[in-house]
């Protein structure tokens, strides 16, 4: 078997570290064939030289069909990141870069934004440039479209991306059919959807075990009250479903603001009580925080009441959308969920959220979420 993530898999399983799955070694196949495509690949032959006829410029020409890429969706803690990671780190293409799905679109932003202010006429034509040239490889991390401007723009970015022959892999928990589905103004959007079955190989990771699940089970999710203990708890957690990770910012935009969650990956964000209700959000945002992870950790959770009751009221709304959205939930806290808000104006109303706290952290909830 030559070099490639195939072989890389195999290794760990033979080493202990991952259970050999049917449904992860067909994706790894797929994986293995564009690994194998991509050696030396260069989309542009040479440069750009001299000038030619009556003195127009001469354009390079391309070295031959482009690379069709890989869109691999499926269930949570299928496995989908890992074997992205894999295939990057073994792949020899020498731009790559490997980036999740909202930081990505939260730099194009950025960079469109930066070429209106300079009059330029094409921005997303500028920014394509740009990116094409740093990365022949691009690995996307949890593909998924929940905002407007960006439903609005991505349709035009990967069109000139694909042009430039820039190779695109991504993980995804949809269908591209289902991506911003029952979106404001969906139909602008369809063609993106068209333009990536057209482009990528689409490929369902049909796993039935649900890995990140497993790793939760037999472990205490709810920790209190707050000490050493708890926090290397939390810490131990963090590791486990990361592969020891430390994670990267994950910026939400929501109605064209942008929120921030410290730590992100592989679909596990990380976040303390004051990041998270100290700071004036609302269901909206924690409706877009529940839709884009499937697993978030709060640390830090103070004893609720009249000190704190506006931010005792969004943890009630933060948890009341990480319920709806079946987001696992991993908690330190001062005190266990039945006491955490004591007395006071909203003691009644918490026993419900302390209520869905208590089925969150059961052993049942966790085997429900698997489902």
């Amino acid at each position: 078997m030559p070099d490639g993530p195939l072989s890389k898999y195999r290794e760990l399983i033979a080493a202990g570290e991952l259970t050999d799955d049917t449904a992860q070694r067909l994706a790894l196949e797929k994986l293995q064939v564009l690994h194998l495509r991509l050696k030396d690949y260069n989309p542009w032959e040479g440069k750009r030289v001299g000038r030619g006829f009556l003195g127009w410029r001469r354009k390079a020409t391309k070295q031959g069909p482009q690379v069709s890429g890989l869109y691999m969706f499926g269930g949570v803690g299928r496995g989908k990141s890992m074997l992205m990671d894999l295939f990057f780190e073994c792949s020899t293409v020498e731009k790559k870069r490997r980036v999740h799905f909202h930081a990505f679109m939260q730099e194009a932003h950025a960079g469109i934004h930066a070429a209106r202010q300079t009059g330029d006429p094409d921005p997303v034509k500028t920014v394509a440039k740009a990116i094409a040239a740093e990365a022949v490889l691009l690995c996307f991390d949890e593909m998924q479209i929940t905002d407007i401007t960006d439903a609005m723009i991505v349709g035009r970015l990967f069109d000139k991306l694909f042009k430039r022959g820039t190779v695109i892999v991504t993980t995804s928990n949809r269908h591209p059919d289902d991506l911003y589905k029952d979106g404001l103004n969906r139909q602008v959007f369809v063609p993106f959807i068209e333009m990536i079955k057209e482009k990528l190989d689409i490929h369902l990771l049909e796993s039935p075990k649900d890995y990140r699940q497993e790793r939760l089970m037999g472990r205490e999710v709810y920790h209190a009250p707050l000490n050493d203990v708890a926090r290397a708890a939390m810490d131990d957690t963090w590791a486990e479903l990361t592969g020891g990770q430390p994670g990267e910012p994950l910026i939400l935009q929501v109605t064209g603001r942008d929120v921030q969650i410290p730590r992100f990956h592989a679909g596990t964000a990380r976040a303390s009580f004051a990041d998270l209700c100290a700071n004036p959000l609302g269901a909206a945002d924690y409706l877009t925080l529940a839709e884009a992870v499937s697993t978030l950790l709060i640390d830090d959770i103070p004893v609720l009441g009249v000190h704190n009751n506006n931010e005792a009221k969004r943890f009630v709304t933060l948890i009341d959308a990480l319920y709806e959205a079946k987001t696992r939930l991993i908690c330190s806290a001062e005190a266990m969920p039945e006491t955490l808000y004591p007395e006071g104006k909203g003691a009644f109303e918490f026993e419900r959220t302390a209520s869905r706290i208590a089925e969150m952290r059961s052993t049942d909830w966790l085997a429900a979420k698997a489902a």
